[in-house]
């Protein structure tokens, strides 16, 4: 199992110099991916809205202090060498499918070979508005189009594609990424339609436990969770092994509520060993990659005095 921590490009800790000794401590601490988050810009996130916390806002302090992800995984890219880069999560629809390709395909060349897609339809319509050309409700098709106009691009050597939102013939994109086909895709997403996604096209499936609308909160529900992509994998005619999951953890240990609304136990709450536990039981349940966010600390040394010990009092526990 692969495990990452959330690299803040947001927020107090997202100045150059603590972005960059967070990203290379981390890896040499020995964590095996880090990942970046995707808002190009956003509304007033005091009023509630967001879909992953019990209270509707966001968890960081100065949210609106955020760098663009594409931008920041290539700067993180040239100051470390080994620690995997993860998308987490592309909103596809923000930017032109093309142009996200090449840019998505250059990463991966000039990072020599470490970019991890993770891809999402987006939530946030007043962002939608000011970003992107096509419509909100429209962002689940557009995603899908997206996607495999990326994975033409990516793979084929005169590429060619006629959809109804992108289309393009005649053109060439070099160099193509590095990994073969293509970058690891990990859908995110907790709906139907993020399940079915990727079941028809994603390496891993990518959800947070935390979506109010979708918990996948306790093991019971992450369980039944994983049941449902099994299904939507076999139904897309692909071999069900042949799709990781993916877990971002938001909180952990005291910061979460002991009990979730089914009755059971809220993964990731409790003691070092109970979380110990939690990695060790979605290990059980086929999940192959987890990622821990550590902030809302006050500063820099603060979040890597609790990454070190983190991995001494639980990760080497597992």
């Amino acid at each position: 199992m692969l495990i990452g921590f959330n690299l803040p490009n947001s927020g107090p800790l997202s100045a150059a110099a603590d972005m960059t000794r967070l990203a290379t401590e981390g890896e040499a601490m020995g964590f095996d991916y880090l990942t970046l988050t995707d808002h190009v810009v956003l509304p007033d996130t005091k009023v509630p809205g967001y879909p992953y916390s019990e209270s509707g806002e966001f968890y960081e302090e100065a949210p609106l202090e955020r760098h663009e992800q594409l931008a920041a995984i290539a700067y993180i890219a040239a100051k470390t060498t080994r620690i995997r880069l993860v998308a987490a999560v592309l909103v596809v629809p923000h930017r032109p499918a093309v142009l996200a390709a090449k840019t998505l395909a250059t990463l991966d060349v000039l990072s020599g070979g470490r970019l991890v897609v993770g891809v999402g339809a987006g939530w946030l319509k007043a962002e939608f508005d000011a970003v992107v050309t096509t419509p909100f409700e429209a962002r689940g098709t557009v995603t899908d189009e997206y996607i495999d106009a990326f994975r033409v691009l990516w793979t084929e050597r005169s590429p060619r594609f006629a959809g109804r939102h992108v289309r393009f013939d005649g053109i060439v994109l070099e160099p193509k990424p590095v990994q073969k086909p293509h970058p690891p895709i990990w859908v995110g997403g907790e709906a139907g339609p993020a399940l079915r996604r990727a079941a028809r096209v994603g390496d891993a499936w990518y959800p947070i436990g935390s979506n109010n609308k979708h918990l996948l909160d306790t093991s019971p529900r992450l369980a039944a969770g994983i049941g449902r992509l099994r299904k939507a994998v076999t139904e897309a005619g692909r071999d069900p092994a042949a799709v990781g999951v993916s877990y971002r953890v938001k909180r952990y240990g005291s910061a979460v509520p002991p009990k979730a609304t089914d009755g059971e136990r809220r993964l990731f709450s409790g003691s070092d060993a109970d979380v110990a536990g939690d990695f060790r039981a979605l290990r059980d349940l086929g999940v192959t990659a987890i990622d821990i966010d550590f902030g809302g600390r006050p500063d820099v040394a603060a979040t890597l005095a609790e990454m070190r010990r983190f991995r001494a009092a639980v990760i080497d526990k597992i």
